[in-house]
């Protein structure tokens, strides 16, 4: 009896081991592409001097390099719970603390992005002056700042948190968002701030897409480009929607792991982790890298590393 004891627990344990390869295997080939591409187009981003003057792909490039770290630290966190690993509190803190800050900085940055293109398209005229490299770069310092006072807030309520009553500074459960959330105060300060910044955003690129809606009806508006700005802002407003989705993951995968299977669980998790947390941290890349003309042939290019299509930019 002892024996098949024995050799039941060793079975259940290749299962496991199995079930954790093939998950870890499942995720981690998307990821490893989404990566791949999201890197490629960062560094398209910096290979060319008209890339780098132009206020609109600065914050292109900010808005990509907030999902890329937001899309590695979040595998790393999956990769480590597959893994069974326990981190420390301090850890995990500094983990979840930085995935807080960078999942911020993308609606903020999409907010900035649509503004810029209102005044493309409803001040031509003035858009040299407005939207200059030092407006724009303390735009982006802006975004980050309001990120990083957004991540010293966590950071007070959870020193409130008695650290020194636990037995150990190891966490029992797996590190994510929700268990950093210690005390009921982090989690409806979080909830506050997230509802805030999406429903801003939303208001702010609804705004301007109504403004270049109007504007494109005045006779005297280029209609190729108020069409252009007016199908970017679209995109906006469905990326700012994908973002959301990804905050209300864990809400989400909570209810629906009361009502099914273990495997079926599984199922799940992996193909909503796929598709709301990674996919929508590539889809920048894909829509700027196939939609802009300027972009197209040089991220091909180094997607192909160099094999095929010479980029026709100017340097």
């Amino acid at each position: 009896m002892s024996g098949t004891a024995q050799t039941n627990i060793t079975s259940s344990s290749r299962v496991a081991f199995r079930e954790r390869v093939m998950m870890g295997t499942v995720t981690s080939v998307p990821c490893c592409i989404f990566l791949f591409i999201n890197v490629t187009m960062l560094f398209t981003l910096r290979s060319k001097a008209v890339f780098c003057e132009s206020s609109r792909y600065i914050l292109l490039f900010n808005l990509l390099l907030a999902d890329t770290i937001q899309m590695t630290l979040g595998q790393l966190m999956y990769i480590l719970s597959v893994c069974n690993e326990r981190l420390t509190y301090p850890v995990c803190g500094l983990l979840v603390m930085l995935t807080i800050f960078t999942n911020e900085v993308s609606p903020l940055t999409l907010v900035v992005m649509s503004l810029e293109r209102y005044v493309a398209v409803c001040h031509p005229m003035r858009h040299t002056s407005i939207v200059t490299s030092t407006n724009t770069a303390l735009a982006i310092m802006v975004v980050w700042a309001i990120s990083s006072l957004n991540i010293l807030v966590h950071i007070v309520l959870l020193l409130d948190f008695p650290f020194e009553d636990l037995d150990t500074l190891v966490m029992k459960d797996f590190c994510g968002v929700l268990v950093m959330f210690l005390g009921s105060m982090s989690e409806d300060y979080d909830r506050a701030f997230v509802s805030f910044v999406f429903v801003s955003a939303a208001a702010v690129i609804t705004s301007t897409y109504i403004g270049v809606m109007v504007a494109a009806r005045s006779a005297s508006a280029d209609k190729a480009s108020a069409r252009k700005a007016r199908n970017t802002l679209l995109l906006h407003l469905a990326q700012l929607g994908l973002s959301l989705l990804s905050t209300i993951h864990n809400s989400v995968v909570g209810s629906i792991a009361r009502v099914v299977t273990r495997p079926v669980l599984i199922i799940i998790l992996n193909t909503l982790y796929v598709l709301v947390i990674m996919l929508p941290r590539c889809l920048s890349s894909l829509i700027y890298g196939l939609r802009d003309k300027t972009i197209r042939p040089v991220l091909f290019y180094h997607l192909c590393c160099g094999l095929k299509l010479k980029p026709r930019v100017s340097p």
